[in-house]
């Protein structure tokens, strides 16, 4: 752990330092176990100047765990098939879900219950994130002609996605076997969209 005695930092840098600090403690302990002292103790600051900036550790894991993911945007798979590039979308998914960072997100969702607005933030970004390569995805079914026009709508495209993260959070699975992922796509997805034919 870092210093206490470290050189003092102000403001954008104090933050990253914290966040850094935050995300180190993250993979360490978890989100049921990391506290406050902790975070402090690691950034090498007071854990006063943490609630200063981030009010709850909730506050502060989700800004933490938003700094976790990728910048980059999302690359949408282009196979020809719709069911092809749903089940490469899934497995991506599936393969980020089951890493660390998926459980860390496990743990926050499930400790930050009794707080709206940190579950409001990471909605929202769960939502940004997934929903444009679904988008995309669904745009070319439908100028190849595998799927109608009224299927390209934002909920319509992440259902498949949405029920991969129940298998996580309601059922509490640490990876999810390809075979629910051809399951998602062949018994639930595929016939929603053709649906709207």
């Amino acid at each position: 752990m870092t210093s206490a005695r470290t050189t003092r930092r102000r403001g954008a840098a104090l933050d990253e330092a914290i966040l850094q600090a935050t995300i180190e403690e993250l993979h360490a302990v978890g989100f049921r176990s990391l506290t406050m002292d902790g975070v402090a103790a690691r950034a090498g600051t007071a854990k006063n100047v943490i609630y200063r900036r981030w009010p709850s550790r909730g506050a502060l894991c989700v800004a933490a765990y938003l700094r976790m993911l990728p910048t980059d945007p999302e690359v949408a798979p282009d196979t020809g098939s719709v069911r092809s590039d749903a089940l490469a979308l899934l497995q991506r998914a599936n393969d980020r879900m089951s890493t660390p960072v998926g459980q860390i997100l496990r743990e926050l969702v499930a400790g930050i219950q009794g707080e709206p607005e940190r579950m409001r933030d990471l909605r929202e970004q769960a939502s940004r994130a997934g929903v444009a390569v679904w988008l995309t995805v669904l745009a070319r079914a439908v100028s190849r002609g595998e799927v109608a026009p009224s299927a390209l709508t934002p909920r319509v495209a992440t259902v498949a996605v949405d029920l991969l993260r129940n298998e996580y959070s309601l059922n509490g699975a640490t990876s999810v076997p390809n075979a629910v992922l051809v399951e998602i796509v062949d018994q639930v997805y595929l016939p929603l969209l053709r649906s709207h034919g």
